[in-house]
């Protein structure tokens, strides 16, 4: 204050200006700020929801002979737990947002800026119930933002994810931007801005059947809305690719290098089972084969150990005991160089049919609900280079099979989508078993801490909030069940 008083009195403010720097801007470009929001969504998709999601899905379970994740398998997770993820939502990539929505120079960054936007708060919602919105990024000054219900903030989400499509436009005169990590056709050499509706409308689906259980009325609706408005979704799936430079790299696969590379992750004996039930091929795209029972009986197929079971000592003998680990296409083969370049997918194709297919089936949307289902079935199938085996699946897996009651075709529906997210969309398979109670071969983990057979329904505020938010509305437990979560 002293500097900037003699500065103004003597003429001199050029010169005794410190906090101006050149070589550094004060504003970053558009063209910085968009792929900075998508690289941090990858790491909150691909890492920190994606591992506790995929536990608490019960596709992986911590390693017998490793320790990193005994505490997501014993549901002891602490705040602490989610001071990095928080951080990553609010102080980076809802910040950045905040600046790309205000775009006007080129309103395709806000179009991208609100869609997004709209993505991300679902994420933190759905994982912790009631946030900060409305203060959340009212600017820095503000640590103390008070907490809209979770109510509030899905309807601010519709709001935002309609405005972002109702900008997006295809043949924008400043079209390309370049730097769009999600929908640059390199081909054609543009952001494609016809992806990025398909993206908000898809959104908007997986919005409003959310909230089948707490507020069906409103989310039919919505649903006929959409249908009513002519809305296109995703049929190709929705990805951020990664290579295999360090900084670079996929974001599960970047962890377990800095935990020098030790197979934390393994598979849950509760997905394998499943998929061996239904004789599913993509079980061995999922995870690796037990090299034991390849050599000595020719099998090859996938291992899992129950969940929680990692106190277990899997003697040497029994070598065909030993649980498969997710594969390097997923990311989580951490003795694999090529797990660096496995996408993170933020809604991908077999998700977009699946929940076209719940709205036809629960009577809110127009289409054949078994058209729609086969197609999510085969997106997966051709995402896991099994095309050719999926018309065999359909005919013949138990839970492949589309019964005539709405009740039956949803839970199919959901069963399917769950197979189908293993390893690439855990948190989304987690909340949708949380909404609709699908599959219902989930089981308590061995090593849980609770006392009792309940299961993880939420996220721990993290303990930053805890510690320093004055508005900050009170802890809650694990089992603790968020608004939607009715069923």
């Amino acid at each position: 204050m002293v500097v900037a008083g003699l500065s103004a009195a003597t003429g001199c403010s050029k010169f005794l200006d410190i906090n101006a720097n050149p070589n550094v801007p004060e504003k970053a470009a558009n063209n910085l700020i968009l792929p900075s929001t998508q690289a941090g969504i990858g790491m909150l998709v691909g890492n920190s929801m994606l591992i506790p999601g995929s536990f608490y899905a019960q596709y992986w379970t911590q390693n017998t002979t490793s320790s990193q994740y005994k505490t997501t398998d014993q549901y002891l997770l602490s705040s602490n737990d989610f001071d990095r993820m928080w951080g990553i939502m609010y102080n980076n990539v809802l910040t950045d947002l905040d600046v790309l929505t205000k775009q006007t120079t080129n309103s395709q960054y806000a179009a991208i800026g609100y869609i997004e936007k709209g993505y991300v708060y679902q994420l933190i919602t759905d994982a912790f119930g009631d946030v900060p919105l409305k203060e959340a990024i009212a600017g820095t000054a503000n640590t103390n933002p008070k907490y809209d219900t979770q109510k509030e903030v899905y309807d601010s989400i519709i709001t935002w994810v309609k405005k972002g499509i109702s900008i997006a436009d295809p043949s924008y005169p400043t079209l390309p931007l370049t730097e769009d990590l999600v929908f640059y056709n390199a081909t054609k050499k543009v952001s494609d801005m016809a992806q990025w509706k398909r993206f908000g409308n898809t959104l908007l689906l997986k919005v409003y059947l959310r909230l089948s259980e707490v507020d069906p009325a409103k989310a039919q609706a919505g649903i006929q809305e959409l249908y009513a408005g002519g809305a296109e979704f995703l049929t190709t799936d929705a990805v951020i690719k990664y290579t295999s430079t360090g900084g670079n790299q996929n974001p599960l696969y970047s962890e377990s290098t800095g935990l020098k590379a030790v197979q934390n992750i393994v598979a849950s004996s509760t997905a394998v089972n499943a998929f061996k039930a239904n004789n599913d091929p993509r079980a061995l795209y999922f995870y690796t084969p037990n090299d034991s029972l390849l050599k000595s009986t020719g099998q090859n197929v996938a291992v899992g150990i129950p969940q929680g079971s990692y106190a277990t000592t899997i003697p040497a003998k029994d070598k065909d005991k030993l649980p498969s680990t997710p594969t390097a296409a997923l990311g989580g083969l951490a003795s694999d160089v090529s797990s660096a370049t496995a996408p993170v997918k933020l809604i991908s194709a077999t998700e977009s049919y699946f929940l076209q297919a719940e709205a036809v089936a629960r009577g809110w949307a127009t289409g054949d609900v078994a058209t729609l289902f086969q197609n999510g079935v085969k997106a997966s199938f051709t995402a896991s280079g099994l095309a050719s085996s999926a018309a065999a699946y359909l005919a013949t897996a138990p839970d492949a099979q589309l019964p005539a009651d709405k009740e039956g075709q949803i839970k199919a529906i959901i069963t399917q989508k769950y197979y189908a997210l293993c390893g690439t969309e855990g948190f989304e398979a987690w909340t949708e078993w949380r909404r609709t109670g699908y599959p219902n071969i989930l089981t308590v983990s061995k090593a849980t801490a609770l006392g009792t057979l309940d299961l993880p329904a939420r996220f721990l505020y993290p303990n930053s909030e805890v510690t320093r938010n004055l508005n900050f509305p009170g802890a809650k437990l694990i089992t603790d069940r968020v608004w939607w979560d009715v069923k």
